[in-house]
């Protein structure tokens, strides 16, 4: 199947390079698309010398203006991939936090599922090099949204995903509301509703070792006050 890996990045350089070689080398049926919002960095110009240089018409690159955030970049990715026909459509961290080792995992159960959430908190899940207060908020997070939602998945806040173009053809992207890390609830809740079929599959998240993290205050807060809000738009966005 035609298969896209959606990358959004922000002074990504010290990472793209070796995350686009090791997924490039899994199977030639998969393409990249990286989404950089002007990174000060150079990590766009990195990407554009790859492209030309070695990977030709099996990576893509969109600029933005700025630092537009993580949602704007997936839903811009998502709207380039169903225009350009892909079958399989994923999310990608660029920091090596999500490994592509199981890319080939989840190519499988998308042949019987329509969504594959990549998750720390099934059995043979997990994380490393996390401290006590970032495993509690994590963990802590997807509980209240499962709760909240009353949903049946364990692991909500996590962005390694891979989606049959059907479940992105059925939700309206241009209502989604989310900014920040919401977006992950907020995608999975949409596929939910809709009745889409949805596997859960172990990763283990490696925390980054180059780069900054993107996580603030003002993400995690959005994420807490969002989960009420879709829950009381259900029928909503059920329709």
């Amino acid at each position: 199947m035609k298969t896209l890996i959606i990358i959004p990045t922000y002074n990504e350089r010290e990472n793209i390079k070796d995350l686009l070689r090791e997924v490039f080398n899994i199977n030639e049926d998969i393409d990249i698309l990286v989404v950089d919002d002007n990174s000060p960095d150079g990590t766009a110009e990195l990407v554009k010398e790859l492209k030309e240089q070695k990977y030709k018409t099996r990576l893509h690159l969109l600029v933005r203006e700025g630092k537009l955030g993580l949602a704007s970049a997936y839903i811009t990715g998502f709207k380039w991939a169903l225009k350009h026909n892909y079958q399989y459509i994923f999310e990608m961290d660029a920091d090596f936090s999500h490994n592509p080792v199981y890319i080939p995992d989840f190519l499988e159960k998308l042949k019987n599922y329509d969504l594959v959430l990549g998750s720390r908190y099934v059995e043979g899940g997990g994380v490393k090099d996390w401290g006590l207060i970032r495993k509690i908020m994590s963990r802590g997070g997807s509980l209240y949204a499962r709760l909240i939602l009353n949903l049946p998945y364990h692991d909500l806040t996590g962005g390694f995903k891979g989606f049959r173009r059907e479940v992105l053809e059925a939700i309206d992207l241009d209502s989604v509301k989310s900014e920040g890390y919401s977006f992950q609830i907020e995608m999975t809740y949409r596929a939910h509703l809709k009745g889409f079929n949805i596997k859960e599959t172990p990763i283990i998240f490696e925390d980054r070792t180059l780069g900054k993290s993107k996580m603030s205050k003002k993400i995690f807060m959005e994420a807490v006050f969002m989960v009420w809000w879709l829950r009381f738009h259900k029928r909503q966005l059920m329709a």
